[in-house]
């Protein structure tokens, strides 16, 4: 038993070590550099011939930007308000350039609204047409006039579109329509192509996210969370691509699908291309500029074909944009799969169900705060039975302590005979010395998932519990909880059974502190959890422990 006590503490010492320096890195100032505003890298992507329809060829285009290209006119900005959000759109290409969330605050000014969509990340939501003389990111569009505000609640107008019209070098007139609903963050994007050319067309449309590989603020090491581009198809499921291995053979990732999404994904939120039907899609990962130290800018998105469309005749396409929270529900019924940008990993299948009952939970008492406390005092009442073996086995290993260091001063030496003179004891005394591990091993998979529950629900952003705690998702501004997380371990401890050796039972003694400096820079929520769950355990083991020591029959 002591053997793998010394394991576990050497992969515990061995992770903190890795975190600290994970951290050191994380905050290192990067060099500063110049980045041009018309990136090199700012050309049209290219549909495979896979995607190409049958009966029309589409022209194809260079993937980069010409050298001799002129600079692209500064578009004017179009300012869109909701209920939900205020979105600025560029009439450069029709781009969704800002995104601000009314009803979330900025990690480090709760006096301001989070943006999501953010020009200092360089982050945008683009689209455009691929075909001979078709606009596409790059072109100059001309905005309709139209209302700019959602109506108030109440009114029958429910919806709010902002268009935006462009006609190509060949004659092609196309339109790029916003359509924003009150109430909601899906945003429909459509097209209609009206074609004034003598010649039939068969465009593809492209839908993709530029975007930095800088964290967003509040991102730390010490909290690891994924920021970047994510793929699902049903063949395929859930993937995940790292701004850094994009542009090289690792990026592996589903290419082409009749069905699927692309998103980019933060902590709490998501931006995501979501295509309506089976039209088959083809996926696509590019470097736009930067790296080797200075900000890595990518661009994925996603193609689509547009049907053939007659001379004189119209084709349109749509699509649906969500930018916003990561609410399970409402991902979830968007499309499939969609849910999991809220990743839980390998522990989803343990870790949605927790959230469903601390979802019913709230729902009762309305603060996340004490529905955080309830969970944890349900989960712990569940493995009570299992927690009771444990701190019996404990309970009587501290009894046995005595006699194991006298063993160990006696055949220190020898140590097979000392094994032998332990296990002696261990049966004469109907002593597991696994029983305080196996049954805590049960529980260690429930409990990692919980902490992977609380760690991604955007529900705990911005939500109080009581008092100074004002944001569950934040650090306590006043380390109040992690200082009682920090004493109830130690107490813990104490109520552990000694290792025989002082070197192990001094590093037992530095493990409540080792890792309460962790804790400092957790997620209230989080801490709060942990708090709990030490406190219920310190109750039921002293009670147990104490009875054992006294002679008790039962515990």
């Amino acid at each position: 038993m002591d053997n793998r006590r010394i394991i576990l503490l050497m992969i515990f010492s061995f992770s903190l070590v890795m975190l600290w320096d994970a951290w050191q890195k994380y905050n290192q100032p990067k060099p500063a550099t110049e980045i041009s505003k018309q990136a090199a890298a700012n050309a049209t992507p290219q549909p495979s011939t896979s995607l190409q329809p049958g009966n029309a060829a589409v022209p194809a285009l260079t993937p980069t930007a010409p050298k001799d290209s002129p600079v692209a006119p500064a578009g004017e900005t179009i300012r869109i308000k909701t209920d939900l959000f205020t979105a600025d759109i560029s009439t450069l290409g029709g781009d969704l350039a800002r995104f601000e969330l009314a009803r979330y605050t900025a990690t480090s000014d709760k006096k301001k609204n989070l943006v999501l969509i953010d020009p200092e990340h360089r982050y945008l939501a683009q689209t455009g047409l691929i075909g001979d003389g078709l606009p596409n990111h790059r072109t100059s569009f001309v905005a309709v006039n139209g209302a700019r505000e959602m109506a108030k609640e109440g009114s029958k107008d429910d919806k709010l579109q902002l268009r935006l019209e462009a006609t190509g070098s060949n004659g092609v007139k196309v339109a790029k329509i916003y359509t924003f609903t009150r109430g909601s963050y899906i945003i429909n994007v459509a097209y209609e192509i009206t074609n004034a050319s003598g010649t039939a067309i068969a465009p593809h449309a492209y839908y993709q996210f530029q975007r930095n590989d800088v964290a967003p603020e509040g991102e730390s090491a010490m909290v690891m969370t994924f920021t970047g581009p994510a793929v699902y198809t049903d063949a395929e499921k859930y993937q995940k691509i790292d701004f850094a291995d994009i542009g090289k053979e690792k990026a592996k990732f589903a290419k082409t699908a009749d069905n699927g999404w692309l998103a980019m994904v933060q902590h709490y939120f998501v931006s995501a291309w979501v295509p309506q039907g089976k039209d088959t899609r083809e996926f696509y990962a590019r470097k736009v500029e930067g790296g080797n130290g200075s900000p890595l800018i990518t661009a994925t998105g996603l193609i689509l074909p547009i049907a053939q469309i007659a001379p004189g005749a119209t084709g349109a396409q749509s699509m649906t944009l969500y930018v916003g929270p990561q609410e399970q529900a409402t991902l979830k019924k968007l499309a499939e799969g969609l849910d999991l940008v809220v990743d839980y990993g390998w522990l989803t299948v343990v870790a949605a169900p927790i959230f469903w009952v601390l979802q019913a939970i709230h729902g009762l008492v309305g603060n996340w705060g004490w529905a955080i406390i309830l969970l944890t005092v349900g989960i712990k009442a569940v493995f009570f039975p299992l927690s009771a073996a444990s701190y019996k086995s404990m309970a009587k290993m501290r009894l046995v302590t005595p006699r194991l260091t006298q063993l160990k001063e006696r055949f220190g030496d020898d140590r097979q005979k000392l094994n032998q003179e332990m296990m002696k004891l261990y049966q004469t005394e109907k002593i597991n010395p696994l029983g305080g591990c196996l049954p805590i091993l049960v529980q260690i998979p429930v409990f990692i998932a919980l902490y992977w529950v609380l760690l991604g629900a955007v529900e705990m952003r911005d939500a109080p519990w009581m008092l100074w705690i004002t944001d569950l998702s934040t650090a306590d501004p006043y380390y109040v909880l992690p200082v009682i997380m920090v004493v109830s371990m130690i107490i813990q401890t104490k109520l552990n059974p000694t290792p025989p050796d002082p070197i192990q039972a001094k590093v037992m003694m530095a493990m409540p502190f080792i890792f309460g400096v962790m804790f400092f820079w957790f997620p209230s929520g989080l801490v709060l959890y942990w708090v709990v769950n030490n406190v219920l355990s310190i109750a039921q083991q002293w009670q147990i422990t104490r009875m054992i020591e006294g002679g008790g029959k039962k515990a």
